[in-house]
């Protein structure tokens, strides 16, 4: 899926102008997982701002940092078949989407819990959203999930992708 993003901002007149207009491809997995990384930043923003993305290298933002994206999940199916070589699949998420592979608990596939609050739109597809105790949701498209740092874990057990739109807020934990 190739994604258009159109980010606005302000010239040295301050007049609101359309500072980029570009397709941006995915980061795709072996796994078969794709992720656009659309706009974030590590801290809160200011304004006015140029449009010009500001920097955010890991894939979870900090505290007070942000997120924003779309996600694609293959179907357990496809991915149980790719028989992926496990270390190569840890380097490749470590290289490709730094800070993901750190959060994945080794015992619990696919489970992990973030501190962020989480907003999700499922845009094509399903997908299962399973919390602690194996309590689970069926999500479909047009649904929305706010997930509040719990501990999570999405299973697609369908034959088609499931596309989900995702916006990231850092938070602190205190409890």
């Amino acid at each position: 899926m190739s994604v258009r993003c159109v980010v606005t901002g302000h010239n040295q007149a301050g007049k609101s102008v359309f500072a980029i207009d570009t397709r941006l491809g995915p980061v795709t997995l072996a796994s078969g997982f794709e992720v656009h990384r659309v706009w974030g930043g590590d801290s809160q923003p200011h304004l006015p701002s140029d449009g010009t993305s500001p920097p955010h290298p890991l894939y979870f933002p900090p505290e007070s940092g942000f997120r924003f994206g779309f996600f694609t999940i293959p179907p357990d199916a496809r991915r149980a078949a790719a028989q992926i070589d496990v270390a190569s699949a840890v380097a490749e998420m470590r290289e490709k989407l730094p800070g993901l592979f750190d959060v994945l608990e080794p015992k619990h596939p696919r489970m992990h819990t973030t501190d962020t609050v989480d907003f999700a739109v499922i845009l094509s597809g399903e997908v299962y959203l399973e919390l602690d105790d194996g309590a689970e949701v069926l999500l479909k498209a047009g649904d929305c999930v706010v997930q509040n740092g719990t501990r999570h874990a999405w299973h697609n057990r369908s034959t088609a992708n499931c596309v989900v739109a995702f916006s990231m807020i850092g938070a602190r934990r205190v409890g």
